[in-house]
């Protein structure tokens, strides 16, 4: 049995900086993911690992707040074991993570233990590596863009899902489980993004919605949302999309016709701190199961 404790100050901290650039970007429908998606992952300096999940969002929007040039961060003592200083007067940014409490508990006449496990949510603070003195990334490397793009072409094909190009309207149809994309000519260089780029975008976005199928994940958000349960799926695939255009190296294109789900993704936000805990945790879910179908 797996049981959490919360911290509510975390969530709240953490949603209130979200809602906050929701409300800033949305007159143009940049959300605090897009310019996000067009940088890297946010890496821990010492592990070298991503961050996931709603920490992934919380760095990206400190990271273009605060002009950031890197994506790279550690708490004030990670920076230090890798022989670097945070500068004097330099603010941390808020990250939250789950500490595991389990403890293994030995049942009487039994041969196996039971396993108790228990979660608290608390806050940890980071600093980026522009807030640092006596660090160099070294692995810092041009791209190649062509190199990019056939890559993401690799993904795709190695998910098998069912694409049909067909009309001028992308979707999926959770029926006959198929993607619908427009014809790849119908998509526009744009001020953030190239066509094709707008293309793999939109198209990792409805393969997002593809791994929610009752086959897959099975990703039911009904329970969870009640009315506002479509809005949020399409938060998922927004979040899905950012973390895996990012890793894939791509530009997120902005989606205009989201403006009529804003309204209801702030709605939830403003009386449900949890929320886009949730919504990041499903599209964390989603990326991760596409990256396992990959040879």
């Amino acid at each position: 049995m797996t049981t959490y404790k919360t911290n509510q100050d975390v969530y709240q901290q953490i949603t209130n900086r979200i809602i906050a650039a929701i409300e800033a970007g949305a007159p143009k429908f940049e959300m605090p993911w897009h310019k996000g998606a067009n940088q890297s992952r946010p890496i821990n300096v010492l592990t070298k690992k991503p961050y996931q999940g709603i920490n992934t969002l919380a760095l990206w929007i400190a990271q273009t707040a605060n002009d950031y040039t890197t994506g790279t961060w550690g708490t004030y003592r990670q920076w230090q074991t890798c022989g670097a200083q945070v500068k004097k007067g330099e603010h941390a940014s808020i990250i939250v993570f789950f500490k595991d409490l389990a403890k293994s508990v030995e049942k009487p006449d039994e041969t196996e233990s039971n396993s108790r496990r228990s979660f608290i949510a608390t806050s940890s603070s980071v600093f980026n590596a522009d807030q640092v003195e006596g660090y160099s990334d070294l692995d810092s490397l041009e791209i190649d863009k062509t190199q990019i793009l056939e890559q993401v072409e690799a993904f795709i094909r190695a998910t098998e899902a069912k694409l049909i190009e067909s009309g001028t309207i992308a979707c999926y149809n959770p029926i006959n489980d198929t993607i619908f994309m427009p014809n790849r000519a119908f998509f526009k260089d744009s001020s953030t993004s190239s066509a094709t780029e707008g293309y793999y975008s939109t198209l990792l976005h409805e393969l997002t919605h593809w791994t929610g199928h009752k086959n897959r994940l099975n990703r039911d958000l009904l329970n969870r949302f009640g009315n506002v349960a479509y809005a949020m799926e399409e938060l998922v695939a927004e979040l899905g999309a950012a973390f895996l255009c990012s890793d894939l190296g791509i530009s997120l294109k902005p989606r205009p016709n989201h403006a009529a789900y804003l309204g209801s993704w702030l709605e939830v936000m403003k009386s449900d701190k949890r929320a886009i805990f949730t919504a990041a945790s499903k599209a964390t879910q989603a990326t991760n199961y596409l990256f396992g179908l990959q040879a």
